[in-house]
């Protein structure tokens, strides 16, 4: 099964390998058979005419995420297509440099987050938010990929190629 990740941005220095990787990973934590979602990596000005035109906020913001299933179970030939989720690249560069860690951790971290969003995880409440922090950390950390500057075994270079498949 064929997803695309569309990059956007200037930025050439991002290989997408590392986030399919990340992707397929939380699936299989999330226990979701055959996902297909698409990524795009947009800069400043698109998050936030994306998220003044869908969220009302004319604000850049980190993610954004599109769920298809809150329209329908949108399933089909046993393909299940989640929706899109829109990263920042540029947020994601300057909320590393912020919190104190790795890009590719941060890349990480969003994309999980936007694929949770796309499940219906939320963070509206202190109760969801608790449940929807725990569940991305599970998975970071399952995945071996560190809050803080000191870097897991994988390698460091931020890579993303998307192709999901069971």
């Amino acid at each position: 099964m064929e997803d695309y990740i569309i990059n956007t941005t200037e930025h050439e220095d991002i290989d997408f390998n590392e986030l399919d990787k990340v992707i397929k990973f939380a699936c299989k934590h999330l226990k979701v058979n055959n996902p297909m979602l698409n990524i795009v990596i947009v800069d400043k000005k698109r998050i936030q005419e994306i998220n003044r035109e869908y969220r009302n906020k004319d604000a850049v913001t980190d993610v954004i995420s599109f769920a298809f299933e809150e329209v329908d179970d949108v399933e089909y030939d046993n393909i299940r297509f989640l929706g899109e989720i829109y990263i920042c690249y540029d947020r994601c560069v300057e909320q590393a440099s912020e919190y104190g860690h790795s890009v590719k951790r941060e890349f990480c971290y969003l994309a999980v987050h936007g694929l949770l969003h796309l499940l219906g995880y939320d963070h509206m409440t202190e109760e969801d938010k608790k449940v929807m922090r725990a569940e991305e950390e599970s998975i970071l950390n399952e995945y071996d990929i560190t809050r803080w500057k000191k870097e897991s075994k994988r390698n460091k270079k931020i890579s993303f190629k998307f192709h999901l498949s069971n």
